[in-house]
């Protein structure tokens, strides 16, 4: 169940991963009794209420809710996608991922392309440091007031003049060269091989998990372009990428809010005055791949833009793109800067106070929505404002439904004139039906004997010698589930709880059983109750699934067919309905 990865490979690596060792090298665990205990990284607590098990191989805090395997643990503290996650245990664990199935090849290893360009940014670094070759780039760098501090925790780097550096250093073998062109290190011309970067301040460029994946490169001397990037390559696809996303992230685990900016020396002045949640795009304008990256790793965004026409321009752009995803659950806004200030220009003048206070002050995506519209119209005439709602709709349409858009509606009904309130309780409606994720539940027979099999696996062969079959015939919701459930702990009994979440993880109710798994009658059990507990739910599932086929046999027969004492029964029920009815 978890795409091309067989889900044995997905059972070794949890067995083979130590989730304390996972967690504690990210968090100050202590231990407790059996487990260990810290302050959940999730939300802000004075009192440890987050709880790591050894045992179970699983996590939970008693705070907030979360919980988790070590696979959802590097998804949630890491911000990475499930594959990702699985290929960092994997790394960690000195294991290769095996493709499942002849149908879905994997892809090719870009291990040594990693590889390679780690290498390549140390010796940029090396170059830099090197008073015999990095003068210019020192005095560059110092000239826009970087520390060497701040340059080494961005990795920056200087790639000297000439067009044989690395090819003489790295390129020995054909195969080297090859993969020096794949990486865009090399460019070709007349068939002739030459390094890309000369003469150049170079920042590498790192991915969520902080592998470098390619190069920005600011020229030092006369000629063009003043900037340059890697070009598209199996490791780096700018469409997708953000300048700054991994060490942020490293700045602040609890990550509430980024700043969009525009450049690579933006991002950098930022973190030197304190401002550390700043990322740019890489020389293009922002993608709904961006987008999407963003609004799934903080709740708040913060577009900045130079103050001019070119600017607002692609501000708007930025707008246009982040329409379809807007839903009102997380904030975008728009910050534009004096003419003339970059954020670095402007931090260094007005510090890392009045950088604040201008973020702070962002105009909501709504307000800068309709600001831009109302400049292209007459707001005083009625031919104006019916233009305004002809600008309006078309925007509004690519919005997702839902309460957000409908006040966006609203408002530009109040602007243009009209009374168009939005449909009453068409949302309030929805929201209400929707259930409290932290609200305790009201769990049936079915629900308990999967919390209990979930969190204990290992009763699962006990259980089933101690009880029929009965219960296998029940049809009370989620009971195919439990059914699948323990014929696949009957399969692979020695699956430890976070093995046997894994397996379910693309589920359709994976996030209902994760709940389940942590539900709070489990606490008030005793351990040695355990095994009672869940012979008797399964018990009693069958006793339930016994009476509702004598119920269903005797409500199919003709009433001509009933023995005297199915009728003296019947008779009987029907007195008590009308005895309770009159008092």
């Amino acid at each position: 169940m978890s795409g091309r990865i067989p889900p044995e490979f997905i059972d070794d690596l949890i067995a083979r991963t130590d989730i304390v060792d996972l967690i504690g090298s990210r968090l100050q665990l202590r231990k407790a009794g059996k487990d260990y205990q810290a302050r959940c990284p999730f939300h802000d607590e004075k009192t440890p209420s987050f709880t790591v098990s050894p045992d179970k191989q699983f996590y939970h805090c008693f705070g907030c809710g979360a919980h988790g395997t070590a696979i959802g643990f590097l998804m949630e503290y890491d911000r990475l996608p499930f594959r990702e996650a699985v290929e960092e245990l994997a790394q960690r664990a000195g294991l290769t991922i095996p493709a499942s199935g002849q149908a879905q090849p994997s892809g090719p290893d870009n291990g040594p392309l990693y590889g390679l360009l780690e290498q390549v940014s140390e010796i940029f670094r090396q170059q830099l440091r090197d008073p015999a070759r990095s003068e210019p780039a020192v005095a560059y760098l110092k000239s826009r007031g970087l520390s060497g501090e701040i340059a080494a925790t961005f990795g920056i780097g200087y790639a000297p003049p000439g067009y044989n550096f690395l090819l003489s250093r790295l390129g020995a073998t054909a195969e080297r060269r090859e993969q020096l062109m794949t990486v865009g290190l090399l460019a070709e011309q007349d068939g002739r091989r030459y390094d890309r970067f000369r003469d150049r301040i170079m920042f590498p460029i790192r991915d969520r998990r902080g592998r470098v994946i390619g190069f920005g490169g600011r020229l030092l001397g006369d000629g063009k372009p003043k900037y340059l990037n890697s070009p598209e390559t199996p490791v780096f696809h700018k469409g997708r990428e953000l300048y700054g996303l991994f060490e942020a992230q490293q700045a602040d685990r609890k990550l509430g809010a980024l700043l969009i900016v525009e450049g690579y020396l933006d991002v950098i002045a930022l973190a030197q005055f304190g401002i550390t949640n700043a990322v740019a795009t890489l020389g293009t304008a922002t993608t709904a791949e961006h987008l999407q990256q963003l609004l799934r790793t903080v709740p708040d965004l913060v577009f900045c833009f130079d103050g001019d026409r070119a600017g607002r321009s692609a501000a708007w752009k930025a707008l246009e793109t982040a329409l379809p995803l807007v839903t009102g659950h997380q904030s975008i806004r728009f910050l534009f800067l004096p003419e003339g200030d970059d954020p670095d220009t402007l931090v260094r003048r007005e510090g890392a106070e009045g950088m604040t206070r201008l973020i702070e002050g962002a105009a909501p995506l709504s307000e800068f929505l309709f600001d831009h519209l109302s400049e292209q119209v007459d707001m005083t005439s009625l031919d104006g404002r019916a233009r305004l709602g002809g600008l309006a709709k078309p925007l509004l349409e690519r919005m997702p439904a839902g309460l957000y858009r409908d006040l966006i509606a609203n408002r530009l009904s109040n602007l243009a004139g009209l009374s168009q309130p939005s449909k009453p309780g068409s949302w309030a409606g929805r929201r209400r039906g929707r259930s409290d994720p932290m609200r305790p539940m009201r769990l049936s027979l079915v629900a308990q004997s999967i919390a209990l099999l979930l969190d204990h696996p290992d009763l699962a062969a006990r259980v089933l010698a101690m009880t029929d079959d009965r219960w296998r015939r029940s049809e009370s919701p989620g009971a195919e589930v439990l059914v699948e459930l323990l014929e696949m702990l009957a399969a692979a009994p020695d699956l430890n709880k976070a093995a046997l979440l894994e397996r379910w993880r693309e589920h359709p109710h994976f996030a209902y059983l994760q709940r389940l798994s942590v539900a709070p009658f489990l606490r008030d059990i005793a351990e040695e109750d355990v095994g009672a507990d869940l012979v008797g739910a399964l018990t009693r599932l069958g006793d339930e699934a016994d009476r509702a086929e004598r119920s269903r046999h005797f409500n199919q027969r003709s009433t001509a067919d009933w023995s005297p004492e199915e009728r003296a029964r019947l008779e009987r029920a029907l007195q008590n309905v009308r005895v309770r009815r009159e008092e």
